[in-house]
């Protein structure tokens, strides 16, 4: 650049150019320039043809927004989809919302996810195999349609959620991924609460049902948000939530699990908080007074069920279980060794039309013998496996596990989000564990994040 001249009126010479572009400020701005031309150019196509084409035009219009975000972010979809989890209303009266975004992000996770997989997670997929190799037995010896299609959604549900979830952890972008499955529940957790408040003020104490913005079980409540309540106890370092949120959302979320009166969801929310206080932590000390929180809840749980029992109708909720555990095992004998198919409940043909709410009693069931140690392999495996990773990012994934666990030996078992939900959580986890090891490699070990906090919870 010439000296001689007033240096406001002075001109790029082609080494300033040649430097910025070395920098990446012009091929940033290209990039983003272009960008906005391809996103004006695409607005007007999808609006001169939606008319002709309907949702055709805007489906694929929203595919290539996608795919143009996976350009700026390999794991941009999967991220995205975490709060899309939590929604249970079905499309078109045939998949879930929830599954849909699942089956979408596995996809966009399988394609542009960070590999190679880790050990650790490697090894669960190949658990997931052998559990689908174990069902695989019942699919062909009961040839119908919902038994083959359950075959696939429970592969989905487990191996695909973990795809998921590794590529939200492997990007290293865990904590806006489960920042936004937090607040999603959260959401939920606030109009639970809202709705029960209501109820008390009417002399109305019983569970908790919501209709809006979308109708939701009380025992889907309880058990989504008994998952996020375990994830925001446990505040791992590396997610790096301030603690007064992290502690916020966990008792919010642990009252409306209470509103819900999902006594399944309580069980597994004491579970899991009572493994991640007893568990070491490398980055906190949990204070041991949370204890003395868990014996209220189980003295509910015990008195609900107790009442339950004492009463004369036999048609409660205690009593009908107690029916049905005896009903589905019925069923068993058929066939002990495969099962009489999943999803046997809707074909009509072995007199009962129930899901069985026992996760070991329904798998027996539906796959026999063989089916019930898949079972084992893949849940016991898991636990195996997950334990010998580093307990800083192992100890949230174990802790859902285990209330996931919890949970499906009062309720259903393979049912919507609640598989899904924690596999996902797992797979964030070894993910985020597998960036780290990626991170430390490439400089000095560094401290945690934040010191060890003594009392915490």
């Amino acid at each position: 650049m010439s000296a001689g001249r007033p240096r406001g009126l002075a001109l790029p010479t082609a080494d300033d150019l040649r430097a910025l572009w070395r920098d990446g400020s012009v091929e940033r701005s290209v990039g983003i320039l272009l960008a906005v031309v391809a996103l004006g150019v695409m607005s007007l196509a999808v609006g001169m043809l939606a008319v002709p084409y309907g949702w055709y035009v805007v489906a694929a219009a929203a595919l290539l927004v996608l795919l143009g975000a996976t350009t700026i972010e390999r794991a941009a979809v999967p991220i995205l989809a975490m709060p899309g989890l939590v929604v249970i209303q079905r499309v078109g009266g045939f998949i879930s919302v929830s599954d849909a975004v699942l089956f979408g992000a596995f996809f966009f996770a399988l394609l542009f996810g960070v590999r190679p997989y880790s050990t650790t997670m490697r090894s669960l997929l190949w658990l997931s195999v052998i559990y689908q190799v174990a069902t695989l037995f019942t699919v062909v010896v009961n040839p119908y349609t919902a038994n083959t299609v359950e075959w696939f959604h429970a592969w989905l549900s487990v191996g695909g959620a973990l795809v998921m979830g590794w590529a939200v952890g492997r990007s290293g972008r865990a904590r806006f991924g489960l920042s936004l499955f937090m607040l999603a529940c959260v959401g939920i957790a606030v109009l639970t609460c809202a709705a029960a408040l209501i109820k008390f003020a009417q002399g109305d104490f019983g569970p908790v049902y919501l209709e809006w913005p979308i109708a939701m079980h009380k025992n889907l409540i309880g058990c989504l948000l008994g998952f996020a309540a375990v994830l925001a106890y446990a505040r791992p370092y590396w997610v790096g939530w301030p603690r007064h949120a992290a502690l916020a959302a966990f008792w919010i979320c642990s009252l409306a699990v209470l509103a819900s009166q999902a006594r399944q969801a309580l069980l597994g929310l004491v579970v899991g908080v009572l493994f991640l206080t007893l568990r070491k932590d490398p980055d906190r000390k949990r204070s041991k007074l949370i204890l003395a929180g868990l014996l209220p809840a189980m003295v509910f749980v015990a008195g609900m069920v107790r009442d339950q029992l004492a009463e004369e109708n036999q048609f409660n909720s205690a009593y009908q279980r107690l029916e049905w555990y005896g009903q589905a095992l019925e069923v068993w004998q058929k066939n002990i060794w495969v099962g009489v198919g999943l999803r046997w409940w809707e074909t009509g043909e072995h007199g009962y039309v129930f899901q069985p709410p026992n996760a070991e009693i329904e798998q027996l069931s539906a796959t026999g013998i063989v089916g019930l140690v898949g079972f084992v392999i893949l849940f016991g495996g898991a636990i195996i496996v997950l334990w010998g990773m580093e307990s800083r990012f192992a100890n949230v994934a174990i802790a859902v596990l285990l209330t996931r666990l919890v949970q499906g030996q009062f309720d259903l078992f393979w049912s919507a989000i609640v598989v899904s939900v924690p596999f996902v959580l797992i797979g964030v986890a070894v993910g985020a564990h597998a960036y780290a090891e990626e991170q430390r490699g490439r400089r000095p070990v560094e401290p945690a994040v934040e010191p060890v906090e003594r009392g915490a919870p």
